[in-house]
């Protein structure tokens, strides 16, 4: 098994764990590699420094422990502000996205089979539209309305 450093056409870096670099190639011929943050299908290795097994004798005592994360990127201690903080992320992400209405499963499809532009794009859709979506691999996540957001 081998851990590879993919990038799509728009930036997005992802790892991607094969059988081979030739299993990799055969996979991305037939179309099985895509980006997971935009789907795009076009990807490519990126230069990455190979893993190297050695055998160093362990230190007598534990390293010091690592800082913790930083004031604005720590999670919220309580969960009240926790949900604060995931509610106000999604206004910002639904925002962010192109509001393609009733039209939403119809786009996401569009835009997964590459015959539309890779955006942000949110909108309605059944239940029914949403299993299909998932179905055919196409990622979708459901969020309330932001006014039903808490």
């Amino acid at each position: 098994m081998i851990v590879l450093d993919l990038c799509c056409p728009f930036h997005h870096r992802f790892e991607g764990w094969f059988a081979s670099a030739a299993e990799f190639e055969a996979q991305l011929a037939r179309g099985l590699v895509s980006c997971p943050v935009c789907g795009a299908g076009e990807v490519r290795r990126m230069p990455s420094a190979p893993h190297v097994q050695t055998t160093h004798p362990r230190p007598a005592t534990p390293p010091p422990a690592a800082p913790g994360p930083s004031p604005a990127s720590a999670p919220p201690d309580d969960q009240q502000a926790l949900v604060a903080h995931l509610a106000a992320t999604l206004r910002q992400l639904a925002q962010a996205a192109e509001d393609v209405g009733e039209r939403f499963a119809e786009e996401a499809r569009r835009i997964h089979y590459e015959e539309s532009q890779v955006r942000p794009i949110r909108g309605q859709a059944s239940r029914d539209d949403v299993e299909e979506l998932l179905d055919e691999g196409i990622v979708v996540l459901p969020v309330p309305p932001g006014e039903d957001l808490h």
